[in-house]
């Protein structure tokens, strides 16, 4: 049988569920290069380069293996510029009589997939994505009937399950969970390990050339881009991180520090969530530097708690929620995404801080993305979608099915608990306790109201007055909302004030076109990118393979 076998392109995996039985004497291999996945969401530069080299090179070593492999670049001249076209000409192409696909990363796609089912001539075999450690079938079995989906239970089953950093049926050390080993301030002294990077190749380079042109209009910038694009490049970044990083990383996952945007973490999201890397192989090889005593425990088990819990409770909270999840919004934010999330231009040192380095290196840290970049969204009561959009546009590492779950839930708790049973809401505070941003601010981050204060300070305790009736029942947030009690009604006047005059001063829009210039390679639009386009509910029910 002429079996056509469609990889996306974040699914470049030798041992990808639909080439584990591939014959290379009759099957042929699809890959395709299409603007609308470039375009549905206007990705960070350096997304599109690390996406489309990192193809080329996994056809490569498909080829060199004797594959056959129909790849379609983007500037090919027949090419439709959309998945479901380039499927129909292959089929054309090649005569196939069937199709065999992975299960896809985001529910658009899935929803692309059914109509293949249902519109294409060939039998069309959607196979589940063998690189998670849990499936979604086994995620909405363990999900059931609960109303609140807790990543710390999740998370613990799936040690047991597996077996790592388990001593019998116990937890290795005694607890399960060393977070609060892990959120040390980073000492002066400290210095960073050298994260030098891999150097575009030919193959990058020429991939550079074509998104310059291509999308040149995209936020970000080129310059730096050194993200490993290989299967050989990604085991290689894994290991410096292991042996370089890891000993170190927990201590300090948390810190920050201007001018060093990477610090100790480990730099292998984009490879492993376009396939490079497996979450297994990561995990082992985290695990297997505490067992050799290359690393301490609180280190690997926060390193191995983000891999087997967070990447896989937000991918099966993703598929189980879905299409209806995007749609909540429970503490009703509605207001436009700053300008500032585009061009940089604000005086909060760490706001300009975590943009600059996103635009610069398509990246940003757990703790920038969730308490300078999420938290400001939070407090300043931006409408989700914007927001979730923003953040799946500038981030290298940026699918939906991760996005998503932790913006929407964690990030901005628009899902009403789901997730996360309190806001992540904090004050300057903890920024200028977690890094050197407030030293260098145009604000002062112990004046809690007025002009020159930090806005974090009196955006805080905006949002709980603000949103008092929808959480001033929640126990976790029962000492705030003591403090807030006590609060003299000209203190809250005050607060009040100071909240409304700044994100009053905030523009969603540049006001000029010299605005616009000065701005790194800006969108078109006053309000960011146009919106990626998220399926609505369906009637279309969602059918496992």
């Amino acid at each position: 049988m002429k079996t056509l076998r469609f990889v996306l392109g974040d699914q470049l995996h030798r041992r990808i569920a639909s080439l584990t039985d591939l014959d290379p004497d009759t099957d042929v291999v699809l890959m395709v290069e299409v603007r609308e996945e470039a375009t549905y969401a206007r990705h960070h530069q350096q997304k599109i380069v690390f996406v489309f080299s990192a193809m080329r090179h996994f056809a490569a070593e498909l080829e060199a293996e004797g594959i056959t492999v129909d790849y379609v670049r983007l500037d090919d001249g027949d090419n439709t510029g959309s998945f479901t076209g380039e499927l129909e000409r292959a089929i054309g192409r090649h005569n196939s009589e069937k199709v065999v696909v992975t299960e896809p990363g985001e529910w658009r796609v899935w929803e692309m997939m059914q109509n293949w089912r249902e519109d294409l001539s060939p039998s069309v075999e959607i196979r589940e994505d063998n690189r998670f450690l849990c499936s979604r079938t086994a995620f909405e079995a363990w999900a059931g009937d609960r109303k609140a989906l807790r990543m710390e239970t999740f998370y613990r089953e799936m040690r047991r399950r597996t077996g790592w950093l388990m001593d019998g049926k116990e937890p290795e050390g005694g607890q399960w969970n060393f977070d609060s080993e892990n959120r040390k301030r980073l000492p002066r002294d400290l210095a960073a390990p050298d994260r030098t990077g891999f150097p575009p190749d030919a193959v990058t380079q020429e991939c550079m050339a074509l998104v310059a042109r291509e999308f040149g209009d995209h936020f970000g910038t080129l310059d730096g881009f050194r993200w490993p694009v290989t299967r050989k490049d990604a085991l290689a970044a894994l290991k410096h991180f292991i042996t370089a990083c890891m000993p170190t990383f927990g201590d300090y996952q948390d810190a920050m520090r201007q001018g060093a945007p990477f610090l100790y973490h480990a730099l292998i999201s984009p490879p492993l969530n376009a396939g490079l890397l497996t979450a297994e192989e990561v995990c082992r090889a985290a695990e297997r530097a505490f067992r050799d005593g290359k690393a301490p425990l609180n280190a690997v088990e926060g390193f191995i708690r983000q891999i087997l819990g967070w990447r896989e409770y937000v991918r099966g909270l993703y598929w189980t929620r879905m299409p209806g999840y995007a749609e909540t919004n429970a503490l009703g934010a509605g207001r436009d995404l700053p300008w500032f999330y585009w061009s940089a231009e604000t005086e909060m040192n760490c706001l300009h801080q975590c943009i600059s380095e996103t635009r610069d290196h398509a990246y940003a840290h757990h703790i920038q993305r969730l308490m300078v970049l999420g938290n400001f969204a939070l407090l300043a009561g931006i409408e989700p979608r914007q927001v979730e959009e923003w953040y799946l546009i500038v981030y290298a590492d940026a699918y939906e099915w991760v996005e998503l779950p932790n913006v929407h839930g964690m990030v901005l708790w628009a899902d009403g608990g789901v997730m996360g049973s309190k806001p992540y809401a904090a004050s300057g505070a903890y920024i200028d306790r977690m890094s050197d941003y407030c030293g260098s601010c145009a604000y002062d981050v112990k004046a809690k109201t007025g002009e020159k204060a930090c806005p974090f300070n009196y955006l805080y305790w905006d949002f709980l007055i603000r949103n008092a009736d929808r959480l001033d029942k929640n126990p976790r947030m029962a000492m705030p909302y003591r403090t807030l009690g006590r609060m003299s009604e000209e203190r809250r006047a005050e607060v009040t004030a100071d909240a409304d005059r700044f994100l009053a001063s905030l523009r969603s829009a540049p006001d000029s076109a010299e605005t616009v210039r000065a701005a790194p390679n800006p969108p078109p639009t006053g309000k960011g990118p146009s919106a990626p386009s998220r399926a609505r509910k369906s009637s279309r029910p969602t059918r496992e393979t």
